[in-house]
């Protein structure tokens, strides 16, 4: 193998083990060039998180996937027919306080029946995931930093660097569900809740459990102690009709960065920093539309093949 002037690598380290890692890493693999993945995490995932609640997996991270990219849709199509994804839904109901429900609708919003994280795995499968500590300088050799512009700029310098606002999702396990909307509703215009869903519903076992986000304003107010954000939550499902009585069970789980408030222009970077390549990947890298997990995808993905293109001669 042949490589830009001046460089020399034995293996690529990838930080971050979410999506956008893990399509980088499945490139690396296929061109048969060396890498390993470091993630802090207890599961691989990062944002598509589905911990184990109370006996079942529950979706905390990203709420579904859309399928928009060509290439993305063939990978979706083989978990598809694998049985790992599903066609969910296309209409979200619209809650506003002191509105009566409506609808909206989309694109089809894709679930799956093992939680989201499940894809993330799938992708991993067969590779050695190693734990670490929060890196506070990057790793020897080329490295990708697979993971929002605040925690890479913790590491390293990152170009023109997209901030990121918090959520805090909310489970909530109830007795029964009787909601004044199907699957799942964009909250508009209140002060503590943007998004609620059926997490039955999305799963596709009907067990009786809605999961939350709250907006960011209310996350910015409990990043400290996440626990202080369930009970105006549970006030705002309340007001929305969407519970009546006390829940069985809750549980919150902080994302200090959710969101890209932006994008860059372009789908990733990697630059050349004294013989040694760092790239950068992520939802946030997104030359158009709106930050999602398939953009997510294609970010990693065309990283790794940008990799591929200038390691190899």
């Amino acid at each position: 193998m042949t490589v830009d002037a001046g460089h020399t690598t034995d293996s690529i380290t990838i930080v971050g083990a979410g999506i956008a890692g893990a399509a980088c890493a499945r490139v690396l693999a296929a061109a048969s060039v060396p890498f390993r993945i470091v993630d802090r995490g207890r599961a691989p995932g990062g944002r598509m998180s589905s911990p184990e609640l109370h006996g079942r997996r529950v979706d905390l991270g990203a709420g579904y996937f859309t399928v928009r990219d060509q290439d993305f849709a063939t990978v979706v199509a083989d978990w598809e027919s694998r049985g790992l994804a599903r066609q969910w839904a296309n209409t979200f109901g619209i809650l506003k306080p002191d509105t009566e429900p409506c609808t909206t609708t989309g694109p089809v919003r894709w679930a799956t029946p093992h939680g989201l994280r499940s894809l993330v795995r799938d992708m991993l499968d067969g590779v050695d995931i190693e734990g670490s500590t929060e890196l506070t300088d990057l790793p020897d050799g080329d490295v990708v930093l697979a993971m929002p512009d605040p925690q890479a700029a913790r590491i390293t310098t990152v170009p023109d660097v997209v901030e990121y606002v918090p959520v805090i999702a909310v489970a909530v396990g109830v007795d029964r569900l009787d909601l004044p909307f199907r699957d799942a509703a964009f909250v508009n215009d209140h002060p503590d809740v943007d998004f609620v869903v059926d997490d039955g519903a999305r799963r596709g076992d009907d067990a009786p459990v809605l999961v939350a986000h709250t907006t960011s304003e209310r996350a910015q107010r409990h990043l400290d102690d996440p626990d202080l954000a369930v009970a105006p939550v549970l006030d705002a499902l309340r007001e929305l009709s969407v519970i009546a009585s006390q829940p069985a069970w809750t549980h919150a789980h902080r994302w200090t960065f959710a969101k890209p408030a932006a994008q860059h222009d372009s789908t990733f970077a990697l630059e050349n920093r004294s013989g040694r390549f760092v790239g950068f990947t992520g939802d946030q890298w997104c030359e158009s539309g709106v930050p999602r997990v398939e953009s997510a995808w294609r970010s990693g993905t065309d990283l790794g093949m940008e990799l591929v293109r200038r390691l190899e001669s």
